[in-house]
């Protein structure tokens, strides 16, 4: 089977599975929908597509949470990975797996991987003398520790002295094999500052790490010696794996990798880089499979220009965010306004003012004047105008015929900023371009085809505009799209992906005069700022 070539016809990404030791934050949220636009553009360029997301439900973290709380950890576990599934239907996200660690179909996949592993002679027993971040669930290198021993992620935490017997991988093994696949695939990691943090670590030499924790029951037993517990990096990585079984079928490696494998695109926060960059792909070395395609680790959140954290009250909860203002608010705003890879900010205010500039005043008002001008000037109708009756140099046919390859490479890139930003470009364009032209004047002189050209233009800019803006906001898509007399819905990706396709819906001059238009009404409603 050639697993590489089959990736050339199917897209499957994911998310990180997520830790469960509390509720999910908005750095989560902004993982998923990222990883959600991905996956619906991937849609609507006709791949078959899988995205994987889910949760990590072992650890020594998870652990004590539950026994502070004085709950089984699978209760605690059911309870917090519900929330994830909450949150994602309140954001949207179109998930088409949902794994679990604590699935016992997951515990074959493991265990049938670290046979792999232990027959390659990579996994051996030692002696384990550090410090151990419980939050990160990871030894820390002398060099990384803050004063006092801290965490240089969780800062606020001390990390504990560990000497313990543990197994171990030999990942030193791999470290030329690692430099090579650096070297010959430049964008195996990305952006490039991450792929310059990955080259740094490594260059100073890799050590072994382990595999196994003693005194820790939740996660699953060492296959060769049950006192020991499987790491949770260990065991969590090969969930991405796991996801890919089919339901009803055995869970085999060789299913697991029938159809989907190997993973196109790992989206990550940057705090987990080591992990998928560096352990990863050095154990499906070791396993003797192929590697993922890429991965992208993004930047952290503030809010307000500061770090969040519950010790400083400026948390930022993503389900009273989304339930205020809406899913496309959410979605838009933190695609658009923040470079993705880079660290973003989140401000109220700059948030209400950019949603009602972009959404409010010049995509919703837009389609609203010109749809009231059509059922004026042309009784309700798409002018009776073919995109051959306009000029490929006229002002907005130009913008758009370049738009649909311009948003892909884009999009592709993972650099939704610069896709909502072209986009916008266009629909600035077109309310410049009604300005100027005041077809209301046109239709007073009688000049009812330059009307329809005028109208025509236009429709089909804020047309191609919310087309390519539907993998960021598909509920407001999904309403213009209707009131421009389109039977789709950009929620409804099996239908997407029939009857609109990117080879056709992502170009310029596709509305004709059989469509119906609708009623003039909001598509996104004006915010006003919390008194």
């Amino acid at each position: 089977m050639n697993l590489v070539a089959q990736t050339e016809k199917t897209f499957a990404l994911t998310t990180p599975l997520y830790y469960v030791n509390d509720l999910p934050h908005i750095g989560s949220a902004y993982t998923t929908i990222a990883a959600d636009v991905v996956a619906r553009f991937q849609r609507l360029l006709g791949r078959p597509v899988l995205l994987v997301t889910g949760t990590d439900e072992h650890g020594l973290k998870i652990q004590r949470t539950a026994e502070s709380k004085a709950i089984s950890p699978q209760k605690f576990c059911d309870e917090m990975s519900g929330g994830f599934v909450s949150l994602w239907q309140v954001l949207n996200i179109k998930y088409d797996r949902f794994i679990r660690t604590s699935d016992p179909r997951h515990e074959a996949t493991v265990k049938e991987f670290f046979q792999r592993v232990w027959e390659k002679g990579d996994i051996y027993q030692g002696q384990q003398k550090g410090w151990y971040c419980v939050s990160c669930e990871e030894f820390k290198e002398e060099r990384e520790l803050l004063e006092g021993h801290r965490c240089p992620i969780h800062t606020n935490k001390q990390t504990e002295w560990r000497d313990e017997q543990n197994y171990f991988f030999r990942l030193s093994k791999y470290q030329t094999q690692l430099e090579a696949l650096y070297q010959s695939r430049p964008d195996f990691i990305q952006p490039e500052s991450r792929r310059n943090e990955v080259l740094n670590f490594v260059k100073q030499g890799l050590q072994d790490f382990s595999i196994s924790r003693v005194n820790v029951d939740l996660g699953f037993r060492v296959p060769t010696d049950p006192n020991h517990t499987l790491y949770v990096w260990f065991d969590a990585l090969l969930g991405y794996l796991t996801a890919l079984l089919e339901p009803d079928s055995e869970p085999t490696l060789e299913n697991a990798l029938a159809k989907w494998w190997p993973i196109n695109l790992h989206l990550i926060g940057k705090d987990i880089l080591r992990f998928h960059a560096v352990y990863w792909p050095a154990m499906l070395m070791s396993a003797d499979l192929p590697l993922p395609e890429r991965v992208f680790g993004h930047g952290f959140l503030t809010k307000d220009g500061l770090k969040m954290g519950k010790s400083l009250g400026n948390t930022l909860d993503p389900v009273a965010l989304t339930s205020t203002y809406g899913a496309d608010a959410v979605r838009y705003y933190f695609l658009k306004e923040i470079e993705f890879g880079r660290d973003g900010d989140f401000n109220e205010g700059r948030f209400i003012d950019v949603l009602n500039a972009d959404l409010a005043n010049d995509l919703g008002n837009l389609l609203n004047r010109t749809l009231g001008m059509v059922k004026k000037y042309c009784a309700g109708n798409v002018p009776p105008i073919t995109n051959e009756d306009i000029p490929n140099d006229s002002p907005l046919k130009s913008i758009g015929l370049r738009l649909g390859e311009q948003v892909k490479n884009a999009y592709e890139a993972l650099a939704f900023d610069q896709a909502c930003e072209a986009i916008l470009k266009l629909v600035r364009a077109s309310n410049k371009f009604i300005d100027e032209q005041a077809p209301w004047s046109l239709y007073k002189q009688g000049q009812q085809q330059a009307t329809e050209k005028v109208l025509y233009a236009v429709l089909e800019s804020v047309r191609l505009a919310a087309y390519l803006l539907s993998p960021v906001i598909p509920n407001i898509s999904s309403n213009i799209y209707q009131q421009l007399g389109f039977e789709i819905d950009f929620n409804n990706q099996a239908q997407t992906a029939i009857t609109a396709p990117f080879a056709i819906h992502g170009t310029w001059g596709v509305l004709t005069n059989k469509q119906t238009l609708g009623e003039p009404s909001p598509v996104f409603k004006r915010i006003e700022p919390p008194k």
